[in-house]
Parts: structure tokens; sequence; C-alpha cells
């Protein structure tokens, strides 16, 4: 296959996957706040919320990071010479840090499965912007390659954090109102 349709490919269901943990943490909050809830309100939405979730879950995220991980490691075969790159080392660092983050949305969809809620609304929603982080990390760190200033990578990794952290707190507050 030509590396190009290889990186075409790459990219789409790195797209999905990336669509696919968003929404599902979505899916996680909504759960657990109907959990809250009185019956029977609480039985309809969380076994449509549920079902929401599995189809979500086993037909899309599953299958994508799948895809994502045999189309990346069909590119880095054709192109052995990036794993010489220091970015591409820090870029597969972040890779298995979005593995080990859907990894644990598994846990959390197993137990939202089971009826049960670990975490509260508040800590999902909190959760559910590190796959944002990684995004963004990530983006920029292929687009600019070498020349990513570490420091500065770092600062703005760690001020984008808190702004989406006080942009949640602020979020927590106006919904009470």
């Amino acid at each position: 296959m030509d590396y190009l349709y290889l990186k075409a490919l790459h990219i789409i269901f790195v797209i999905t996957w990336f669509a696919g943990l968003f929404y599902i943490v979505r899916l996680f909050i909504y759960h657990t706040e109907a959990l809250e809830k009185a019956e029977p309100e609480k039985s309809i939405l969380s076994n449509q919320l549920a079902m929401m979730s599995k189809k979500l879950w086993y037909i899309i995220t599953w299958p994508s990071m799948v895809l994502t991980v045999i189309f990346g490691t069909s590119l880095i075969v054709s192109e052995p010479s990036w794993l010489k790159m220091p970015f591409m080392h820090v870029k597969l660092g972040f890779v298995l840090l979005l593995i080990i983050y859907h990894l644990g949305c598994h846990m959390i969809f197993r137990q939202l499965q089971a009826g049960s809620a670990r975490f509260t609304s508040t800590q999902l929603r909190v959760y559910n912007e590190v796959a944002t982080l990684i995004l963004f990390a990530v983006v920029f760190l292929i687009v600019l390659k070498n020349s990513l200033s570490w420091i500065w990578g770092t600062i703005g990794l760690i001020s984008f954090a808190v702004v989406l952290m006080i942009a949640i707190k602020l979020y927590k507050k106006f919904r009470k109102m």
C-alpha cells in the first residue's frame, strides 16, 4: 500500500478514535447523572445511555483505536528512520498514554454497564479533558517536530490544562444557577 494511503487512513482513524473518546466520556457523565435520578427516570435514562455507550464503544471507538495503531505501525515500518527522531519517541509516549486513557475509559464503561458509578460527573468532566490535552500535545508535536521548544511546550500545555480546569469549575458554578 502506498505511504500516502497509509497516512490518510491513519489520520482518519485517529479522528474517529478521538471522536469516540470524547463522546463516550460525555455519555459516562450523562449516565452517572442519570443514576442519581429517581425512578422511573433513572432506569429509562440508564438503559438508553448504556445501549448508546455500548454501540459507540464497540462499533466505533475500539475499532478506531485498533486501526489507528495498525496504520500507525505500518507508517513506522514504511519509514523506520522516524524512530531515530526524538519527537517520534515523545509522540509514541503520548500514544501510549492515550491507550492507557482508553483502557481507563473501558473500566468506567464496564462499571456503568453494571449500573455502578465510581466517579462523579465533575470528575468525569475533568477526565474528559485528558484526551484533549493529549490531542493538543500530539498535534503540536507532529506539526512542529524538533523545532518545538520543550520549555514553552510544557508551559503551554500546563497553561492549557489550567484554563480547562477553570472552565470546568465555572461551568459547574453556572450549571447550579
